[in-house]
């Protein structure tokens, strides 16, 4: 039995979809009730558990060889890097002596020691942690994903300006949730000396004009790329309903993406989906 930890998420999804297609028997854990018939329905077991409940999340650990394990995104009308550290350090304790013989840990590219900023040090902390256990961890560091760009597409449609703290042509690795699942359920099936970190990106490092050029292929009108300047990025965080703390964080993570991304290394794995593929099927779905 495997175990996903997020598996109703986009990544976990498509970790557990892939091991079921390959006949493996996988638990999925949410901490919502009602998403449990969603899950049973697409042939997987459902334990409903709070990823802070350690005791709770131990036993569902206990019932399988092997785990995916993803930090659950905080809300982001409060302190993020406080939640995320605390539900990380939840699922580390859930996991010590819950006596599996391998985990895998979804991390980020950019993943690094030092003073708070975000995901780059919360799951730099995370798979440390992990890697003190004595299981076995295989840590998949993953791009920047195809799906932020979800919350953009009713944007783009109604106004046709992709507006991002990026700058229009800074070459970005980029991945599709897809691809970062098949990547996970492939680690959670090799052997047992398959550990250690392994970048995972998608065929080709892609700029926000490529962005703004798939979206206007798939919706059939013109859209540009309009880069909001870094002495505004907090106040538009804010507007989208980020406290504080969180717009503070997620501007030191995309700061930091920024200044190190000519030093990004290059992927270990490669995925298939392309930008185009992938924005096409968003906007074909309604967003």
């Amino acid at each position: 039995m495997f175990i996903i930890l997020g598996g109703t998420g986009h990544v976990g999804q498509a970790a557990a979809r892939r091991l079921k297609a390959d006949g493996h028997a996988v638990t999925v854990v949410t901490s919502d009730p009602e998403k449990v018939t969603g899950i049973e329905g697409q042939g997987c077991v459902a334990a409903v558990a709070d990823v802070c409940d350690v005791e709770g999340l131990r036993v569902v650990l206990r019932s399988g060889r092997r785990a995916l394990l993803l930090n659950p995104p905080a809300p982001i009308n409060g302190d993020t890097d406080a939640r995320e550290s605390a539900t990380a350090h939840a699922i580390v304790e859930a996991a010590r002596g819950a006596g599996l013989e391998k985990v895998v840990a979804a991390s980020t590219y950019g993943a690094r020691a030092g003073e708070a900023c975000g995901d780059l040090t919360v799951l730099y902390d995370f798979e440390q942690a992990l890697s003190a256990l004595g299981t076995p961890v295989a840590i998949n560091r993953a791009a920047y994903y195809f799906s932020n760009f979800d919350m953009l597409v009713d944007a783009v449609r109604e106004g046709g300006v992709l507006l991002t703290p990026f700058p229009a042509d800074l070459l970005l690795p980029m991945v599709a949730p897809e691809d970062l699942g098949a990547a996970a359920a492939r680690r959670l099936v090799s052997g047992l000396d398959d550990v250690g970190v392994r970048h995972v990106a998608g065929p080709e490092r892609r700029t926000m004009n490529d962005v703004a050029r798939a979206f206007a292929q798939a919706l059939g009108r013109p859209v540009r790329v309009e880069t909001l300047p870094r002495d505004r990025w907090l106040e538009d965080y804010r507007k989208h309903g980020f406290s504080d703390a969180a717009a503070l964080s997620y501007a030191c993570m995309t700061q930091a993406t920024i200044d190190t991304v000519e030093q990004a290394p290059e992927p270990d794995e490669r995925g298939e989906v392309t930008l185009e593929s992938y924005i096409q099927a968003l906007v074909a779905r309604g967003g």
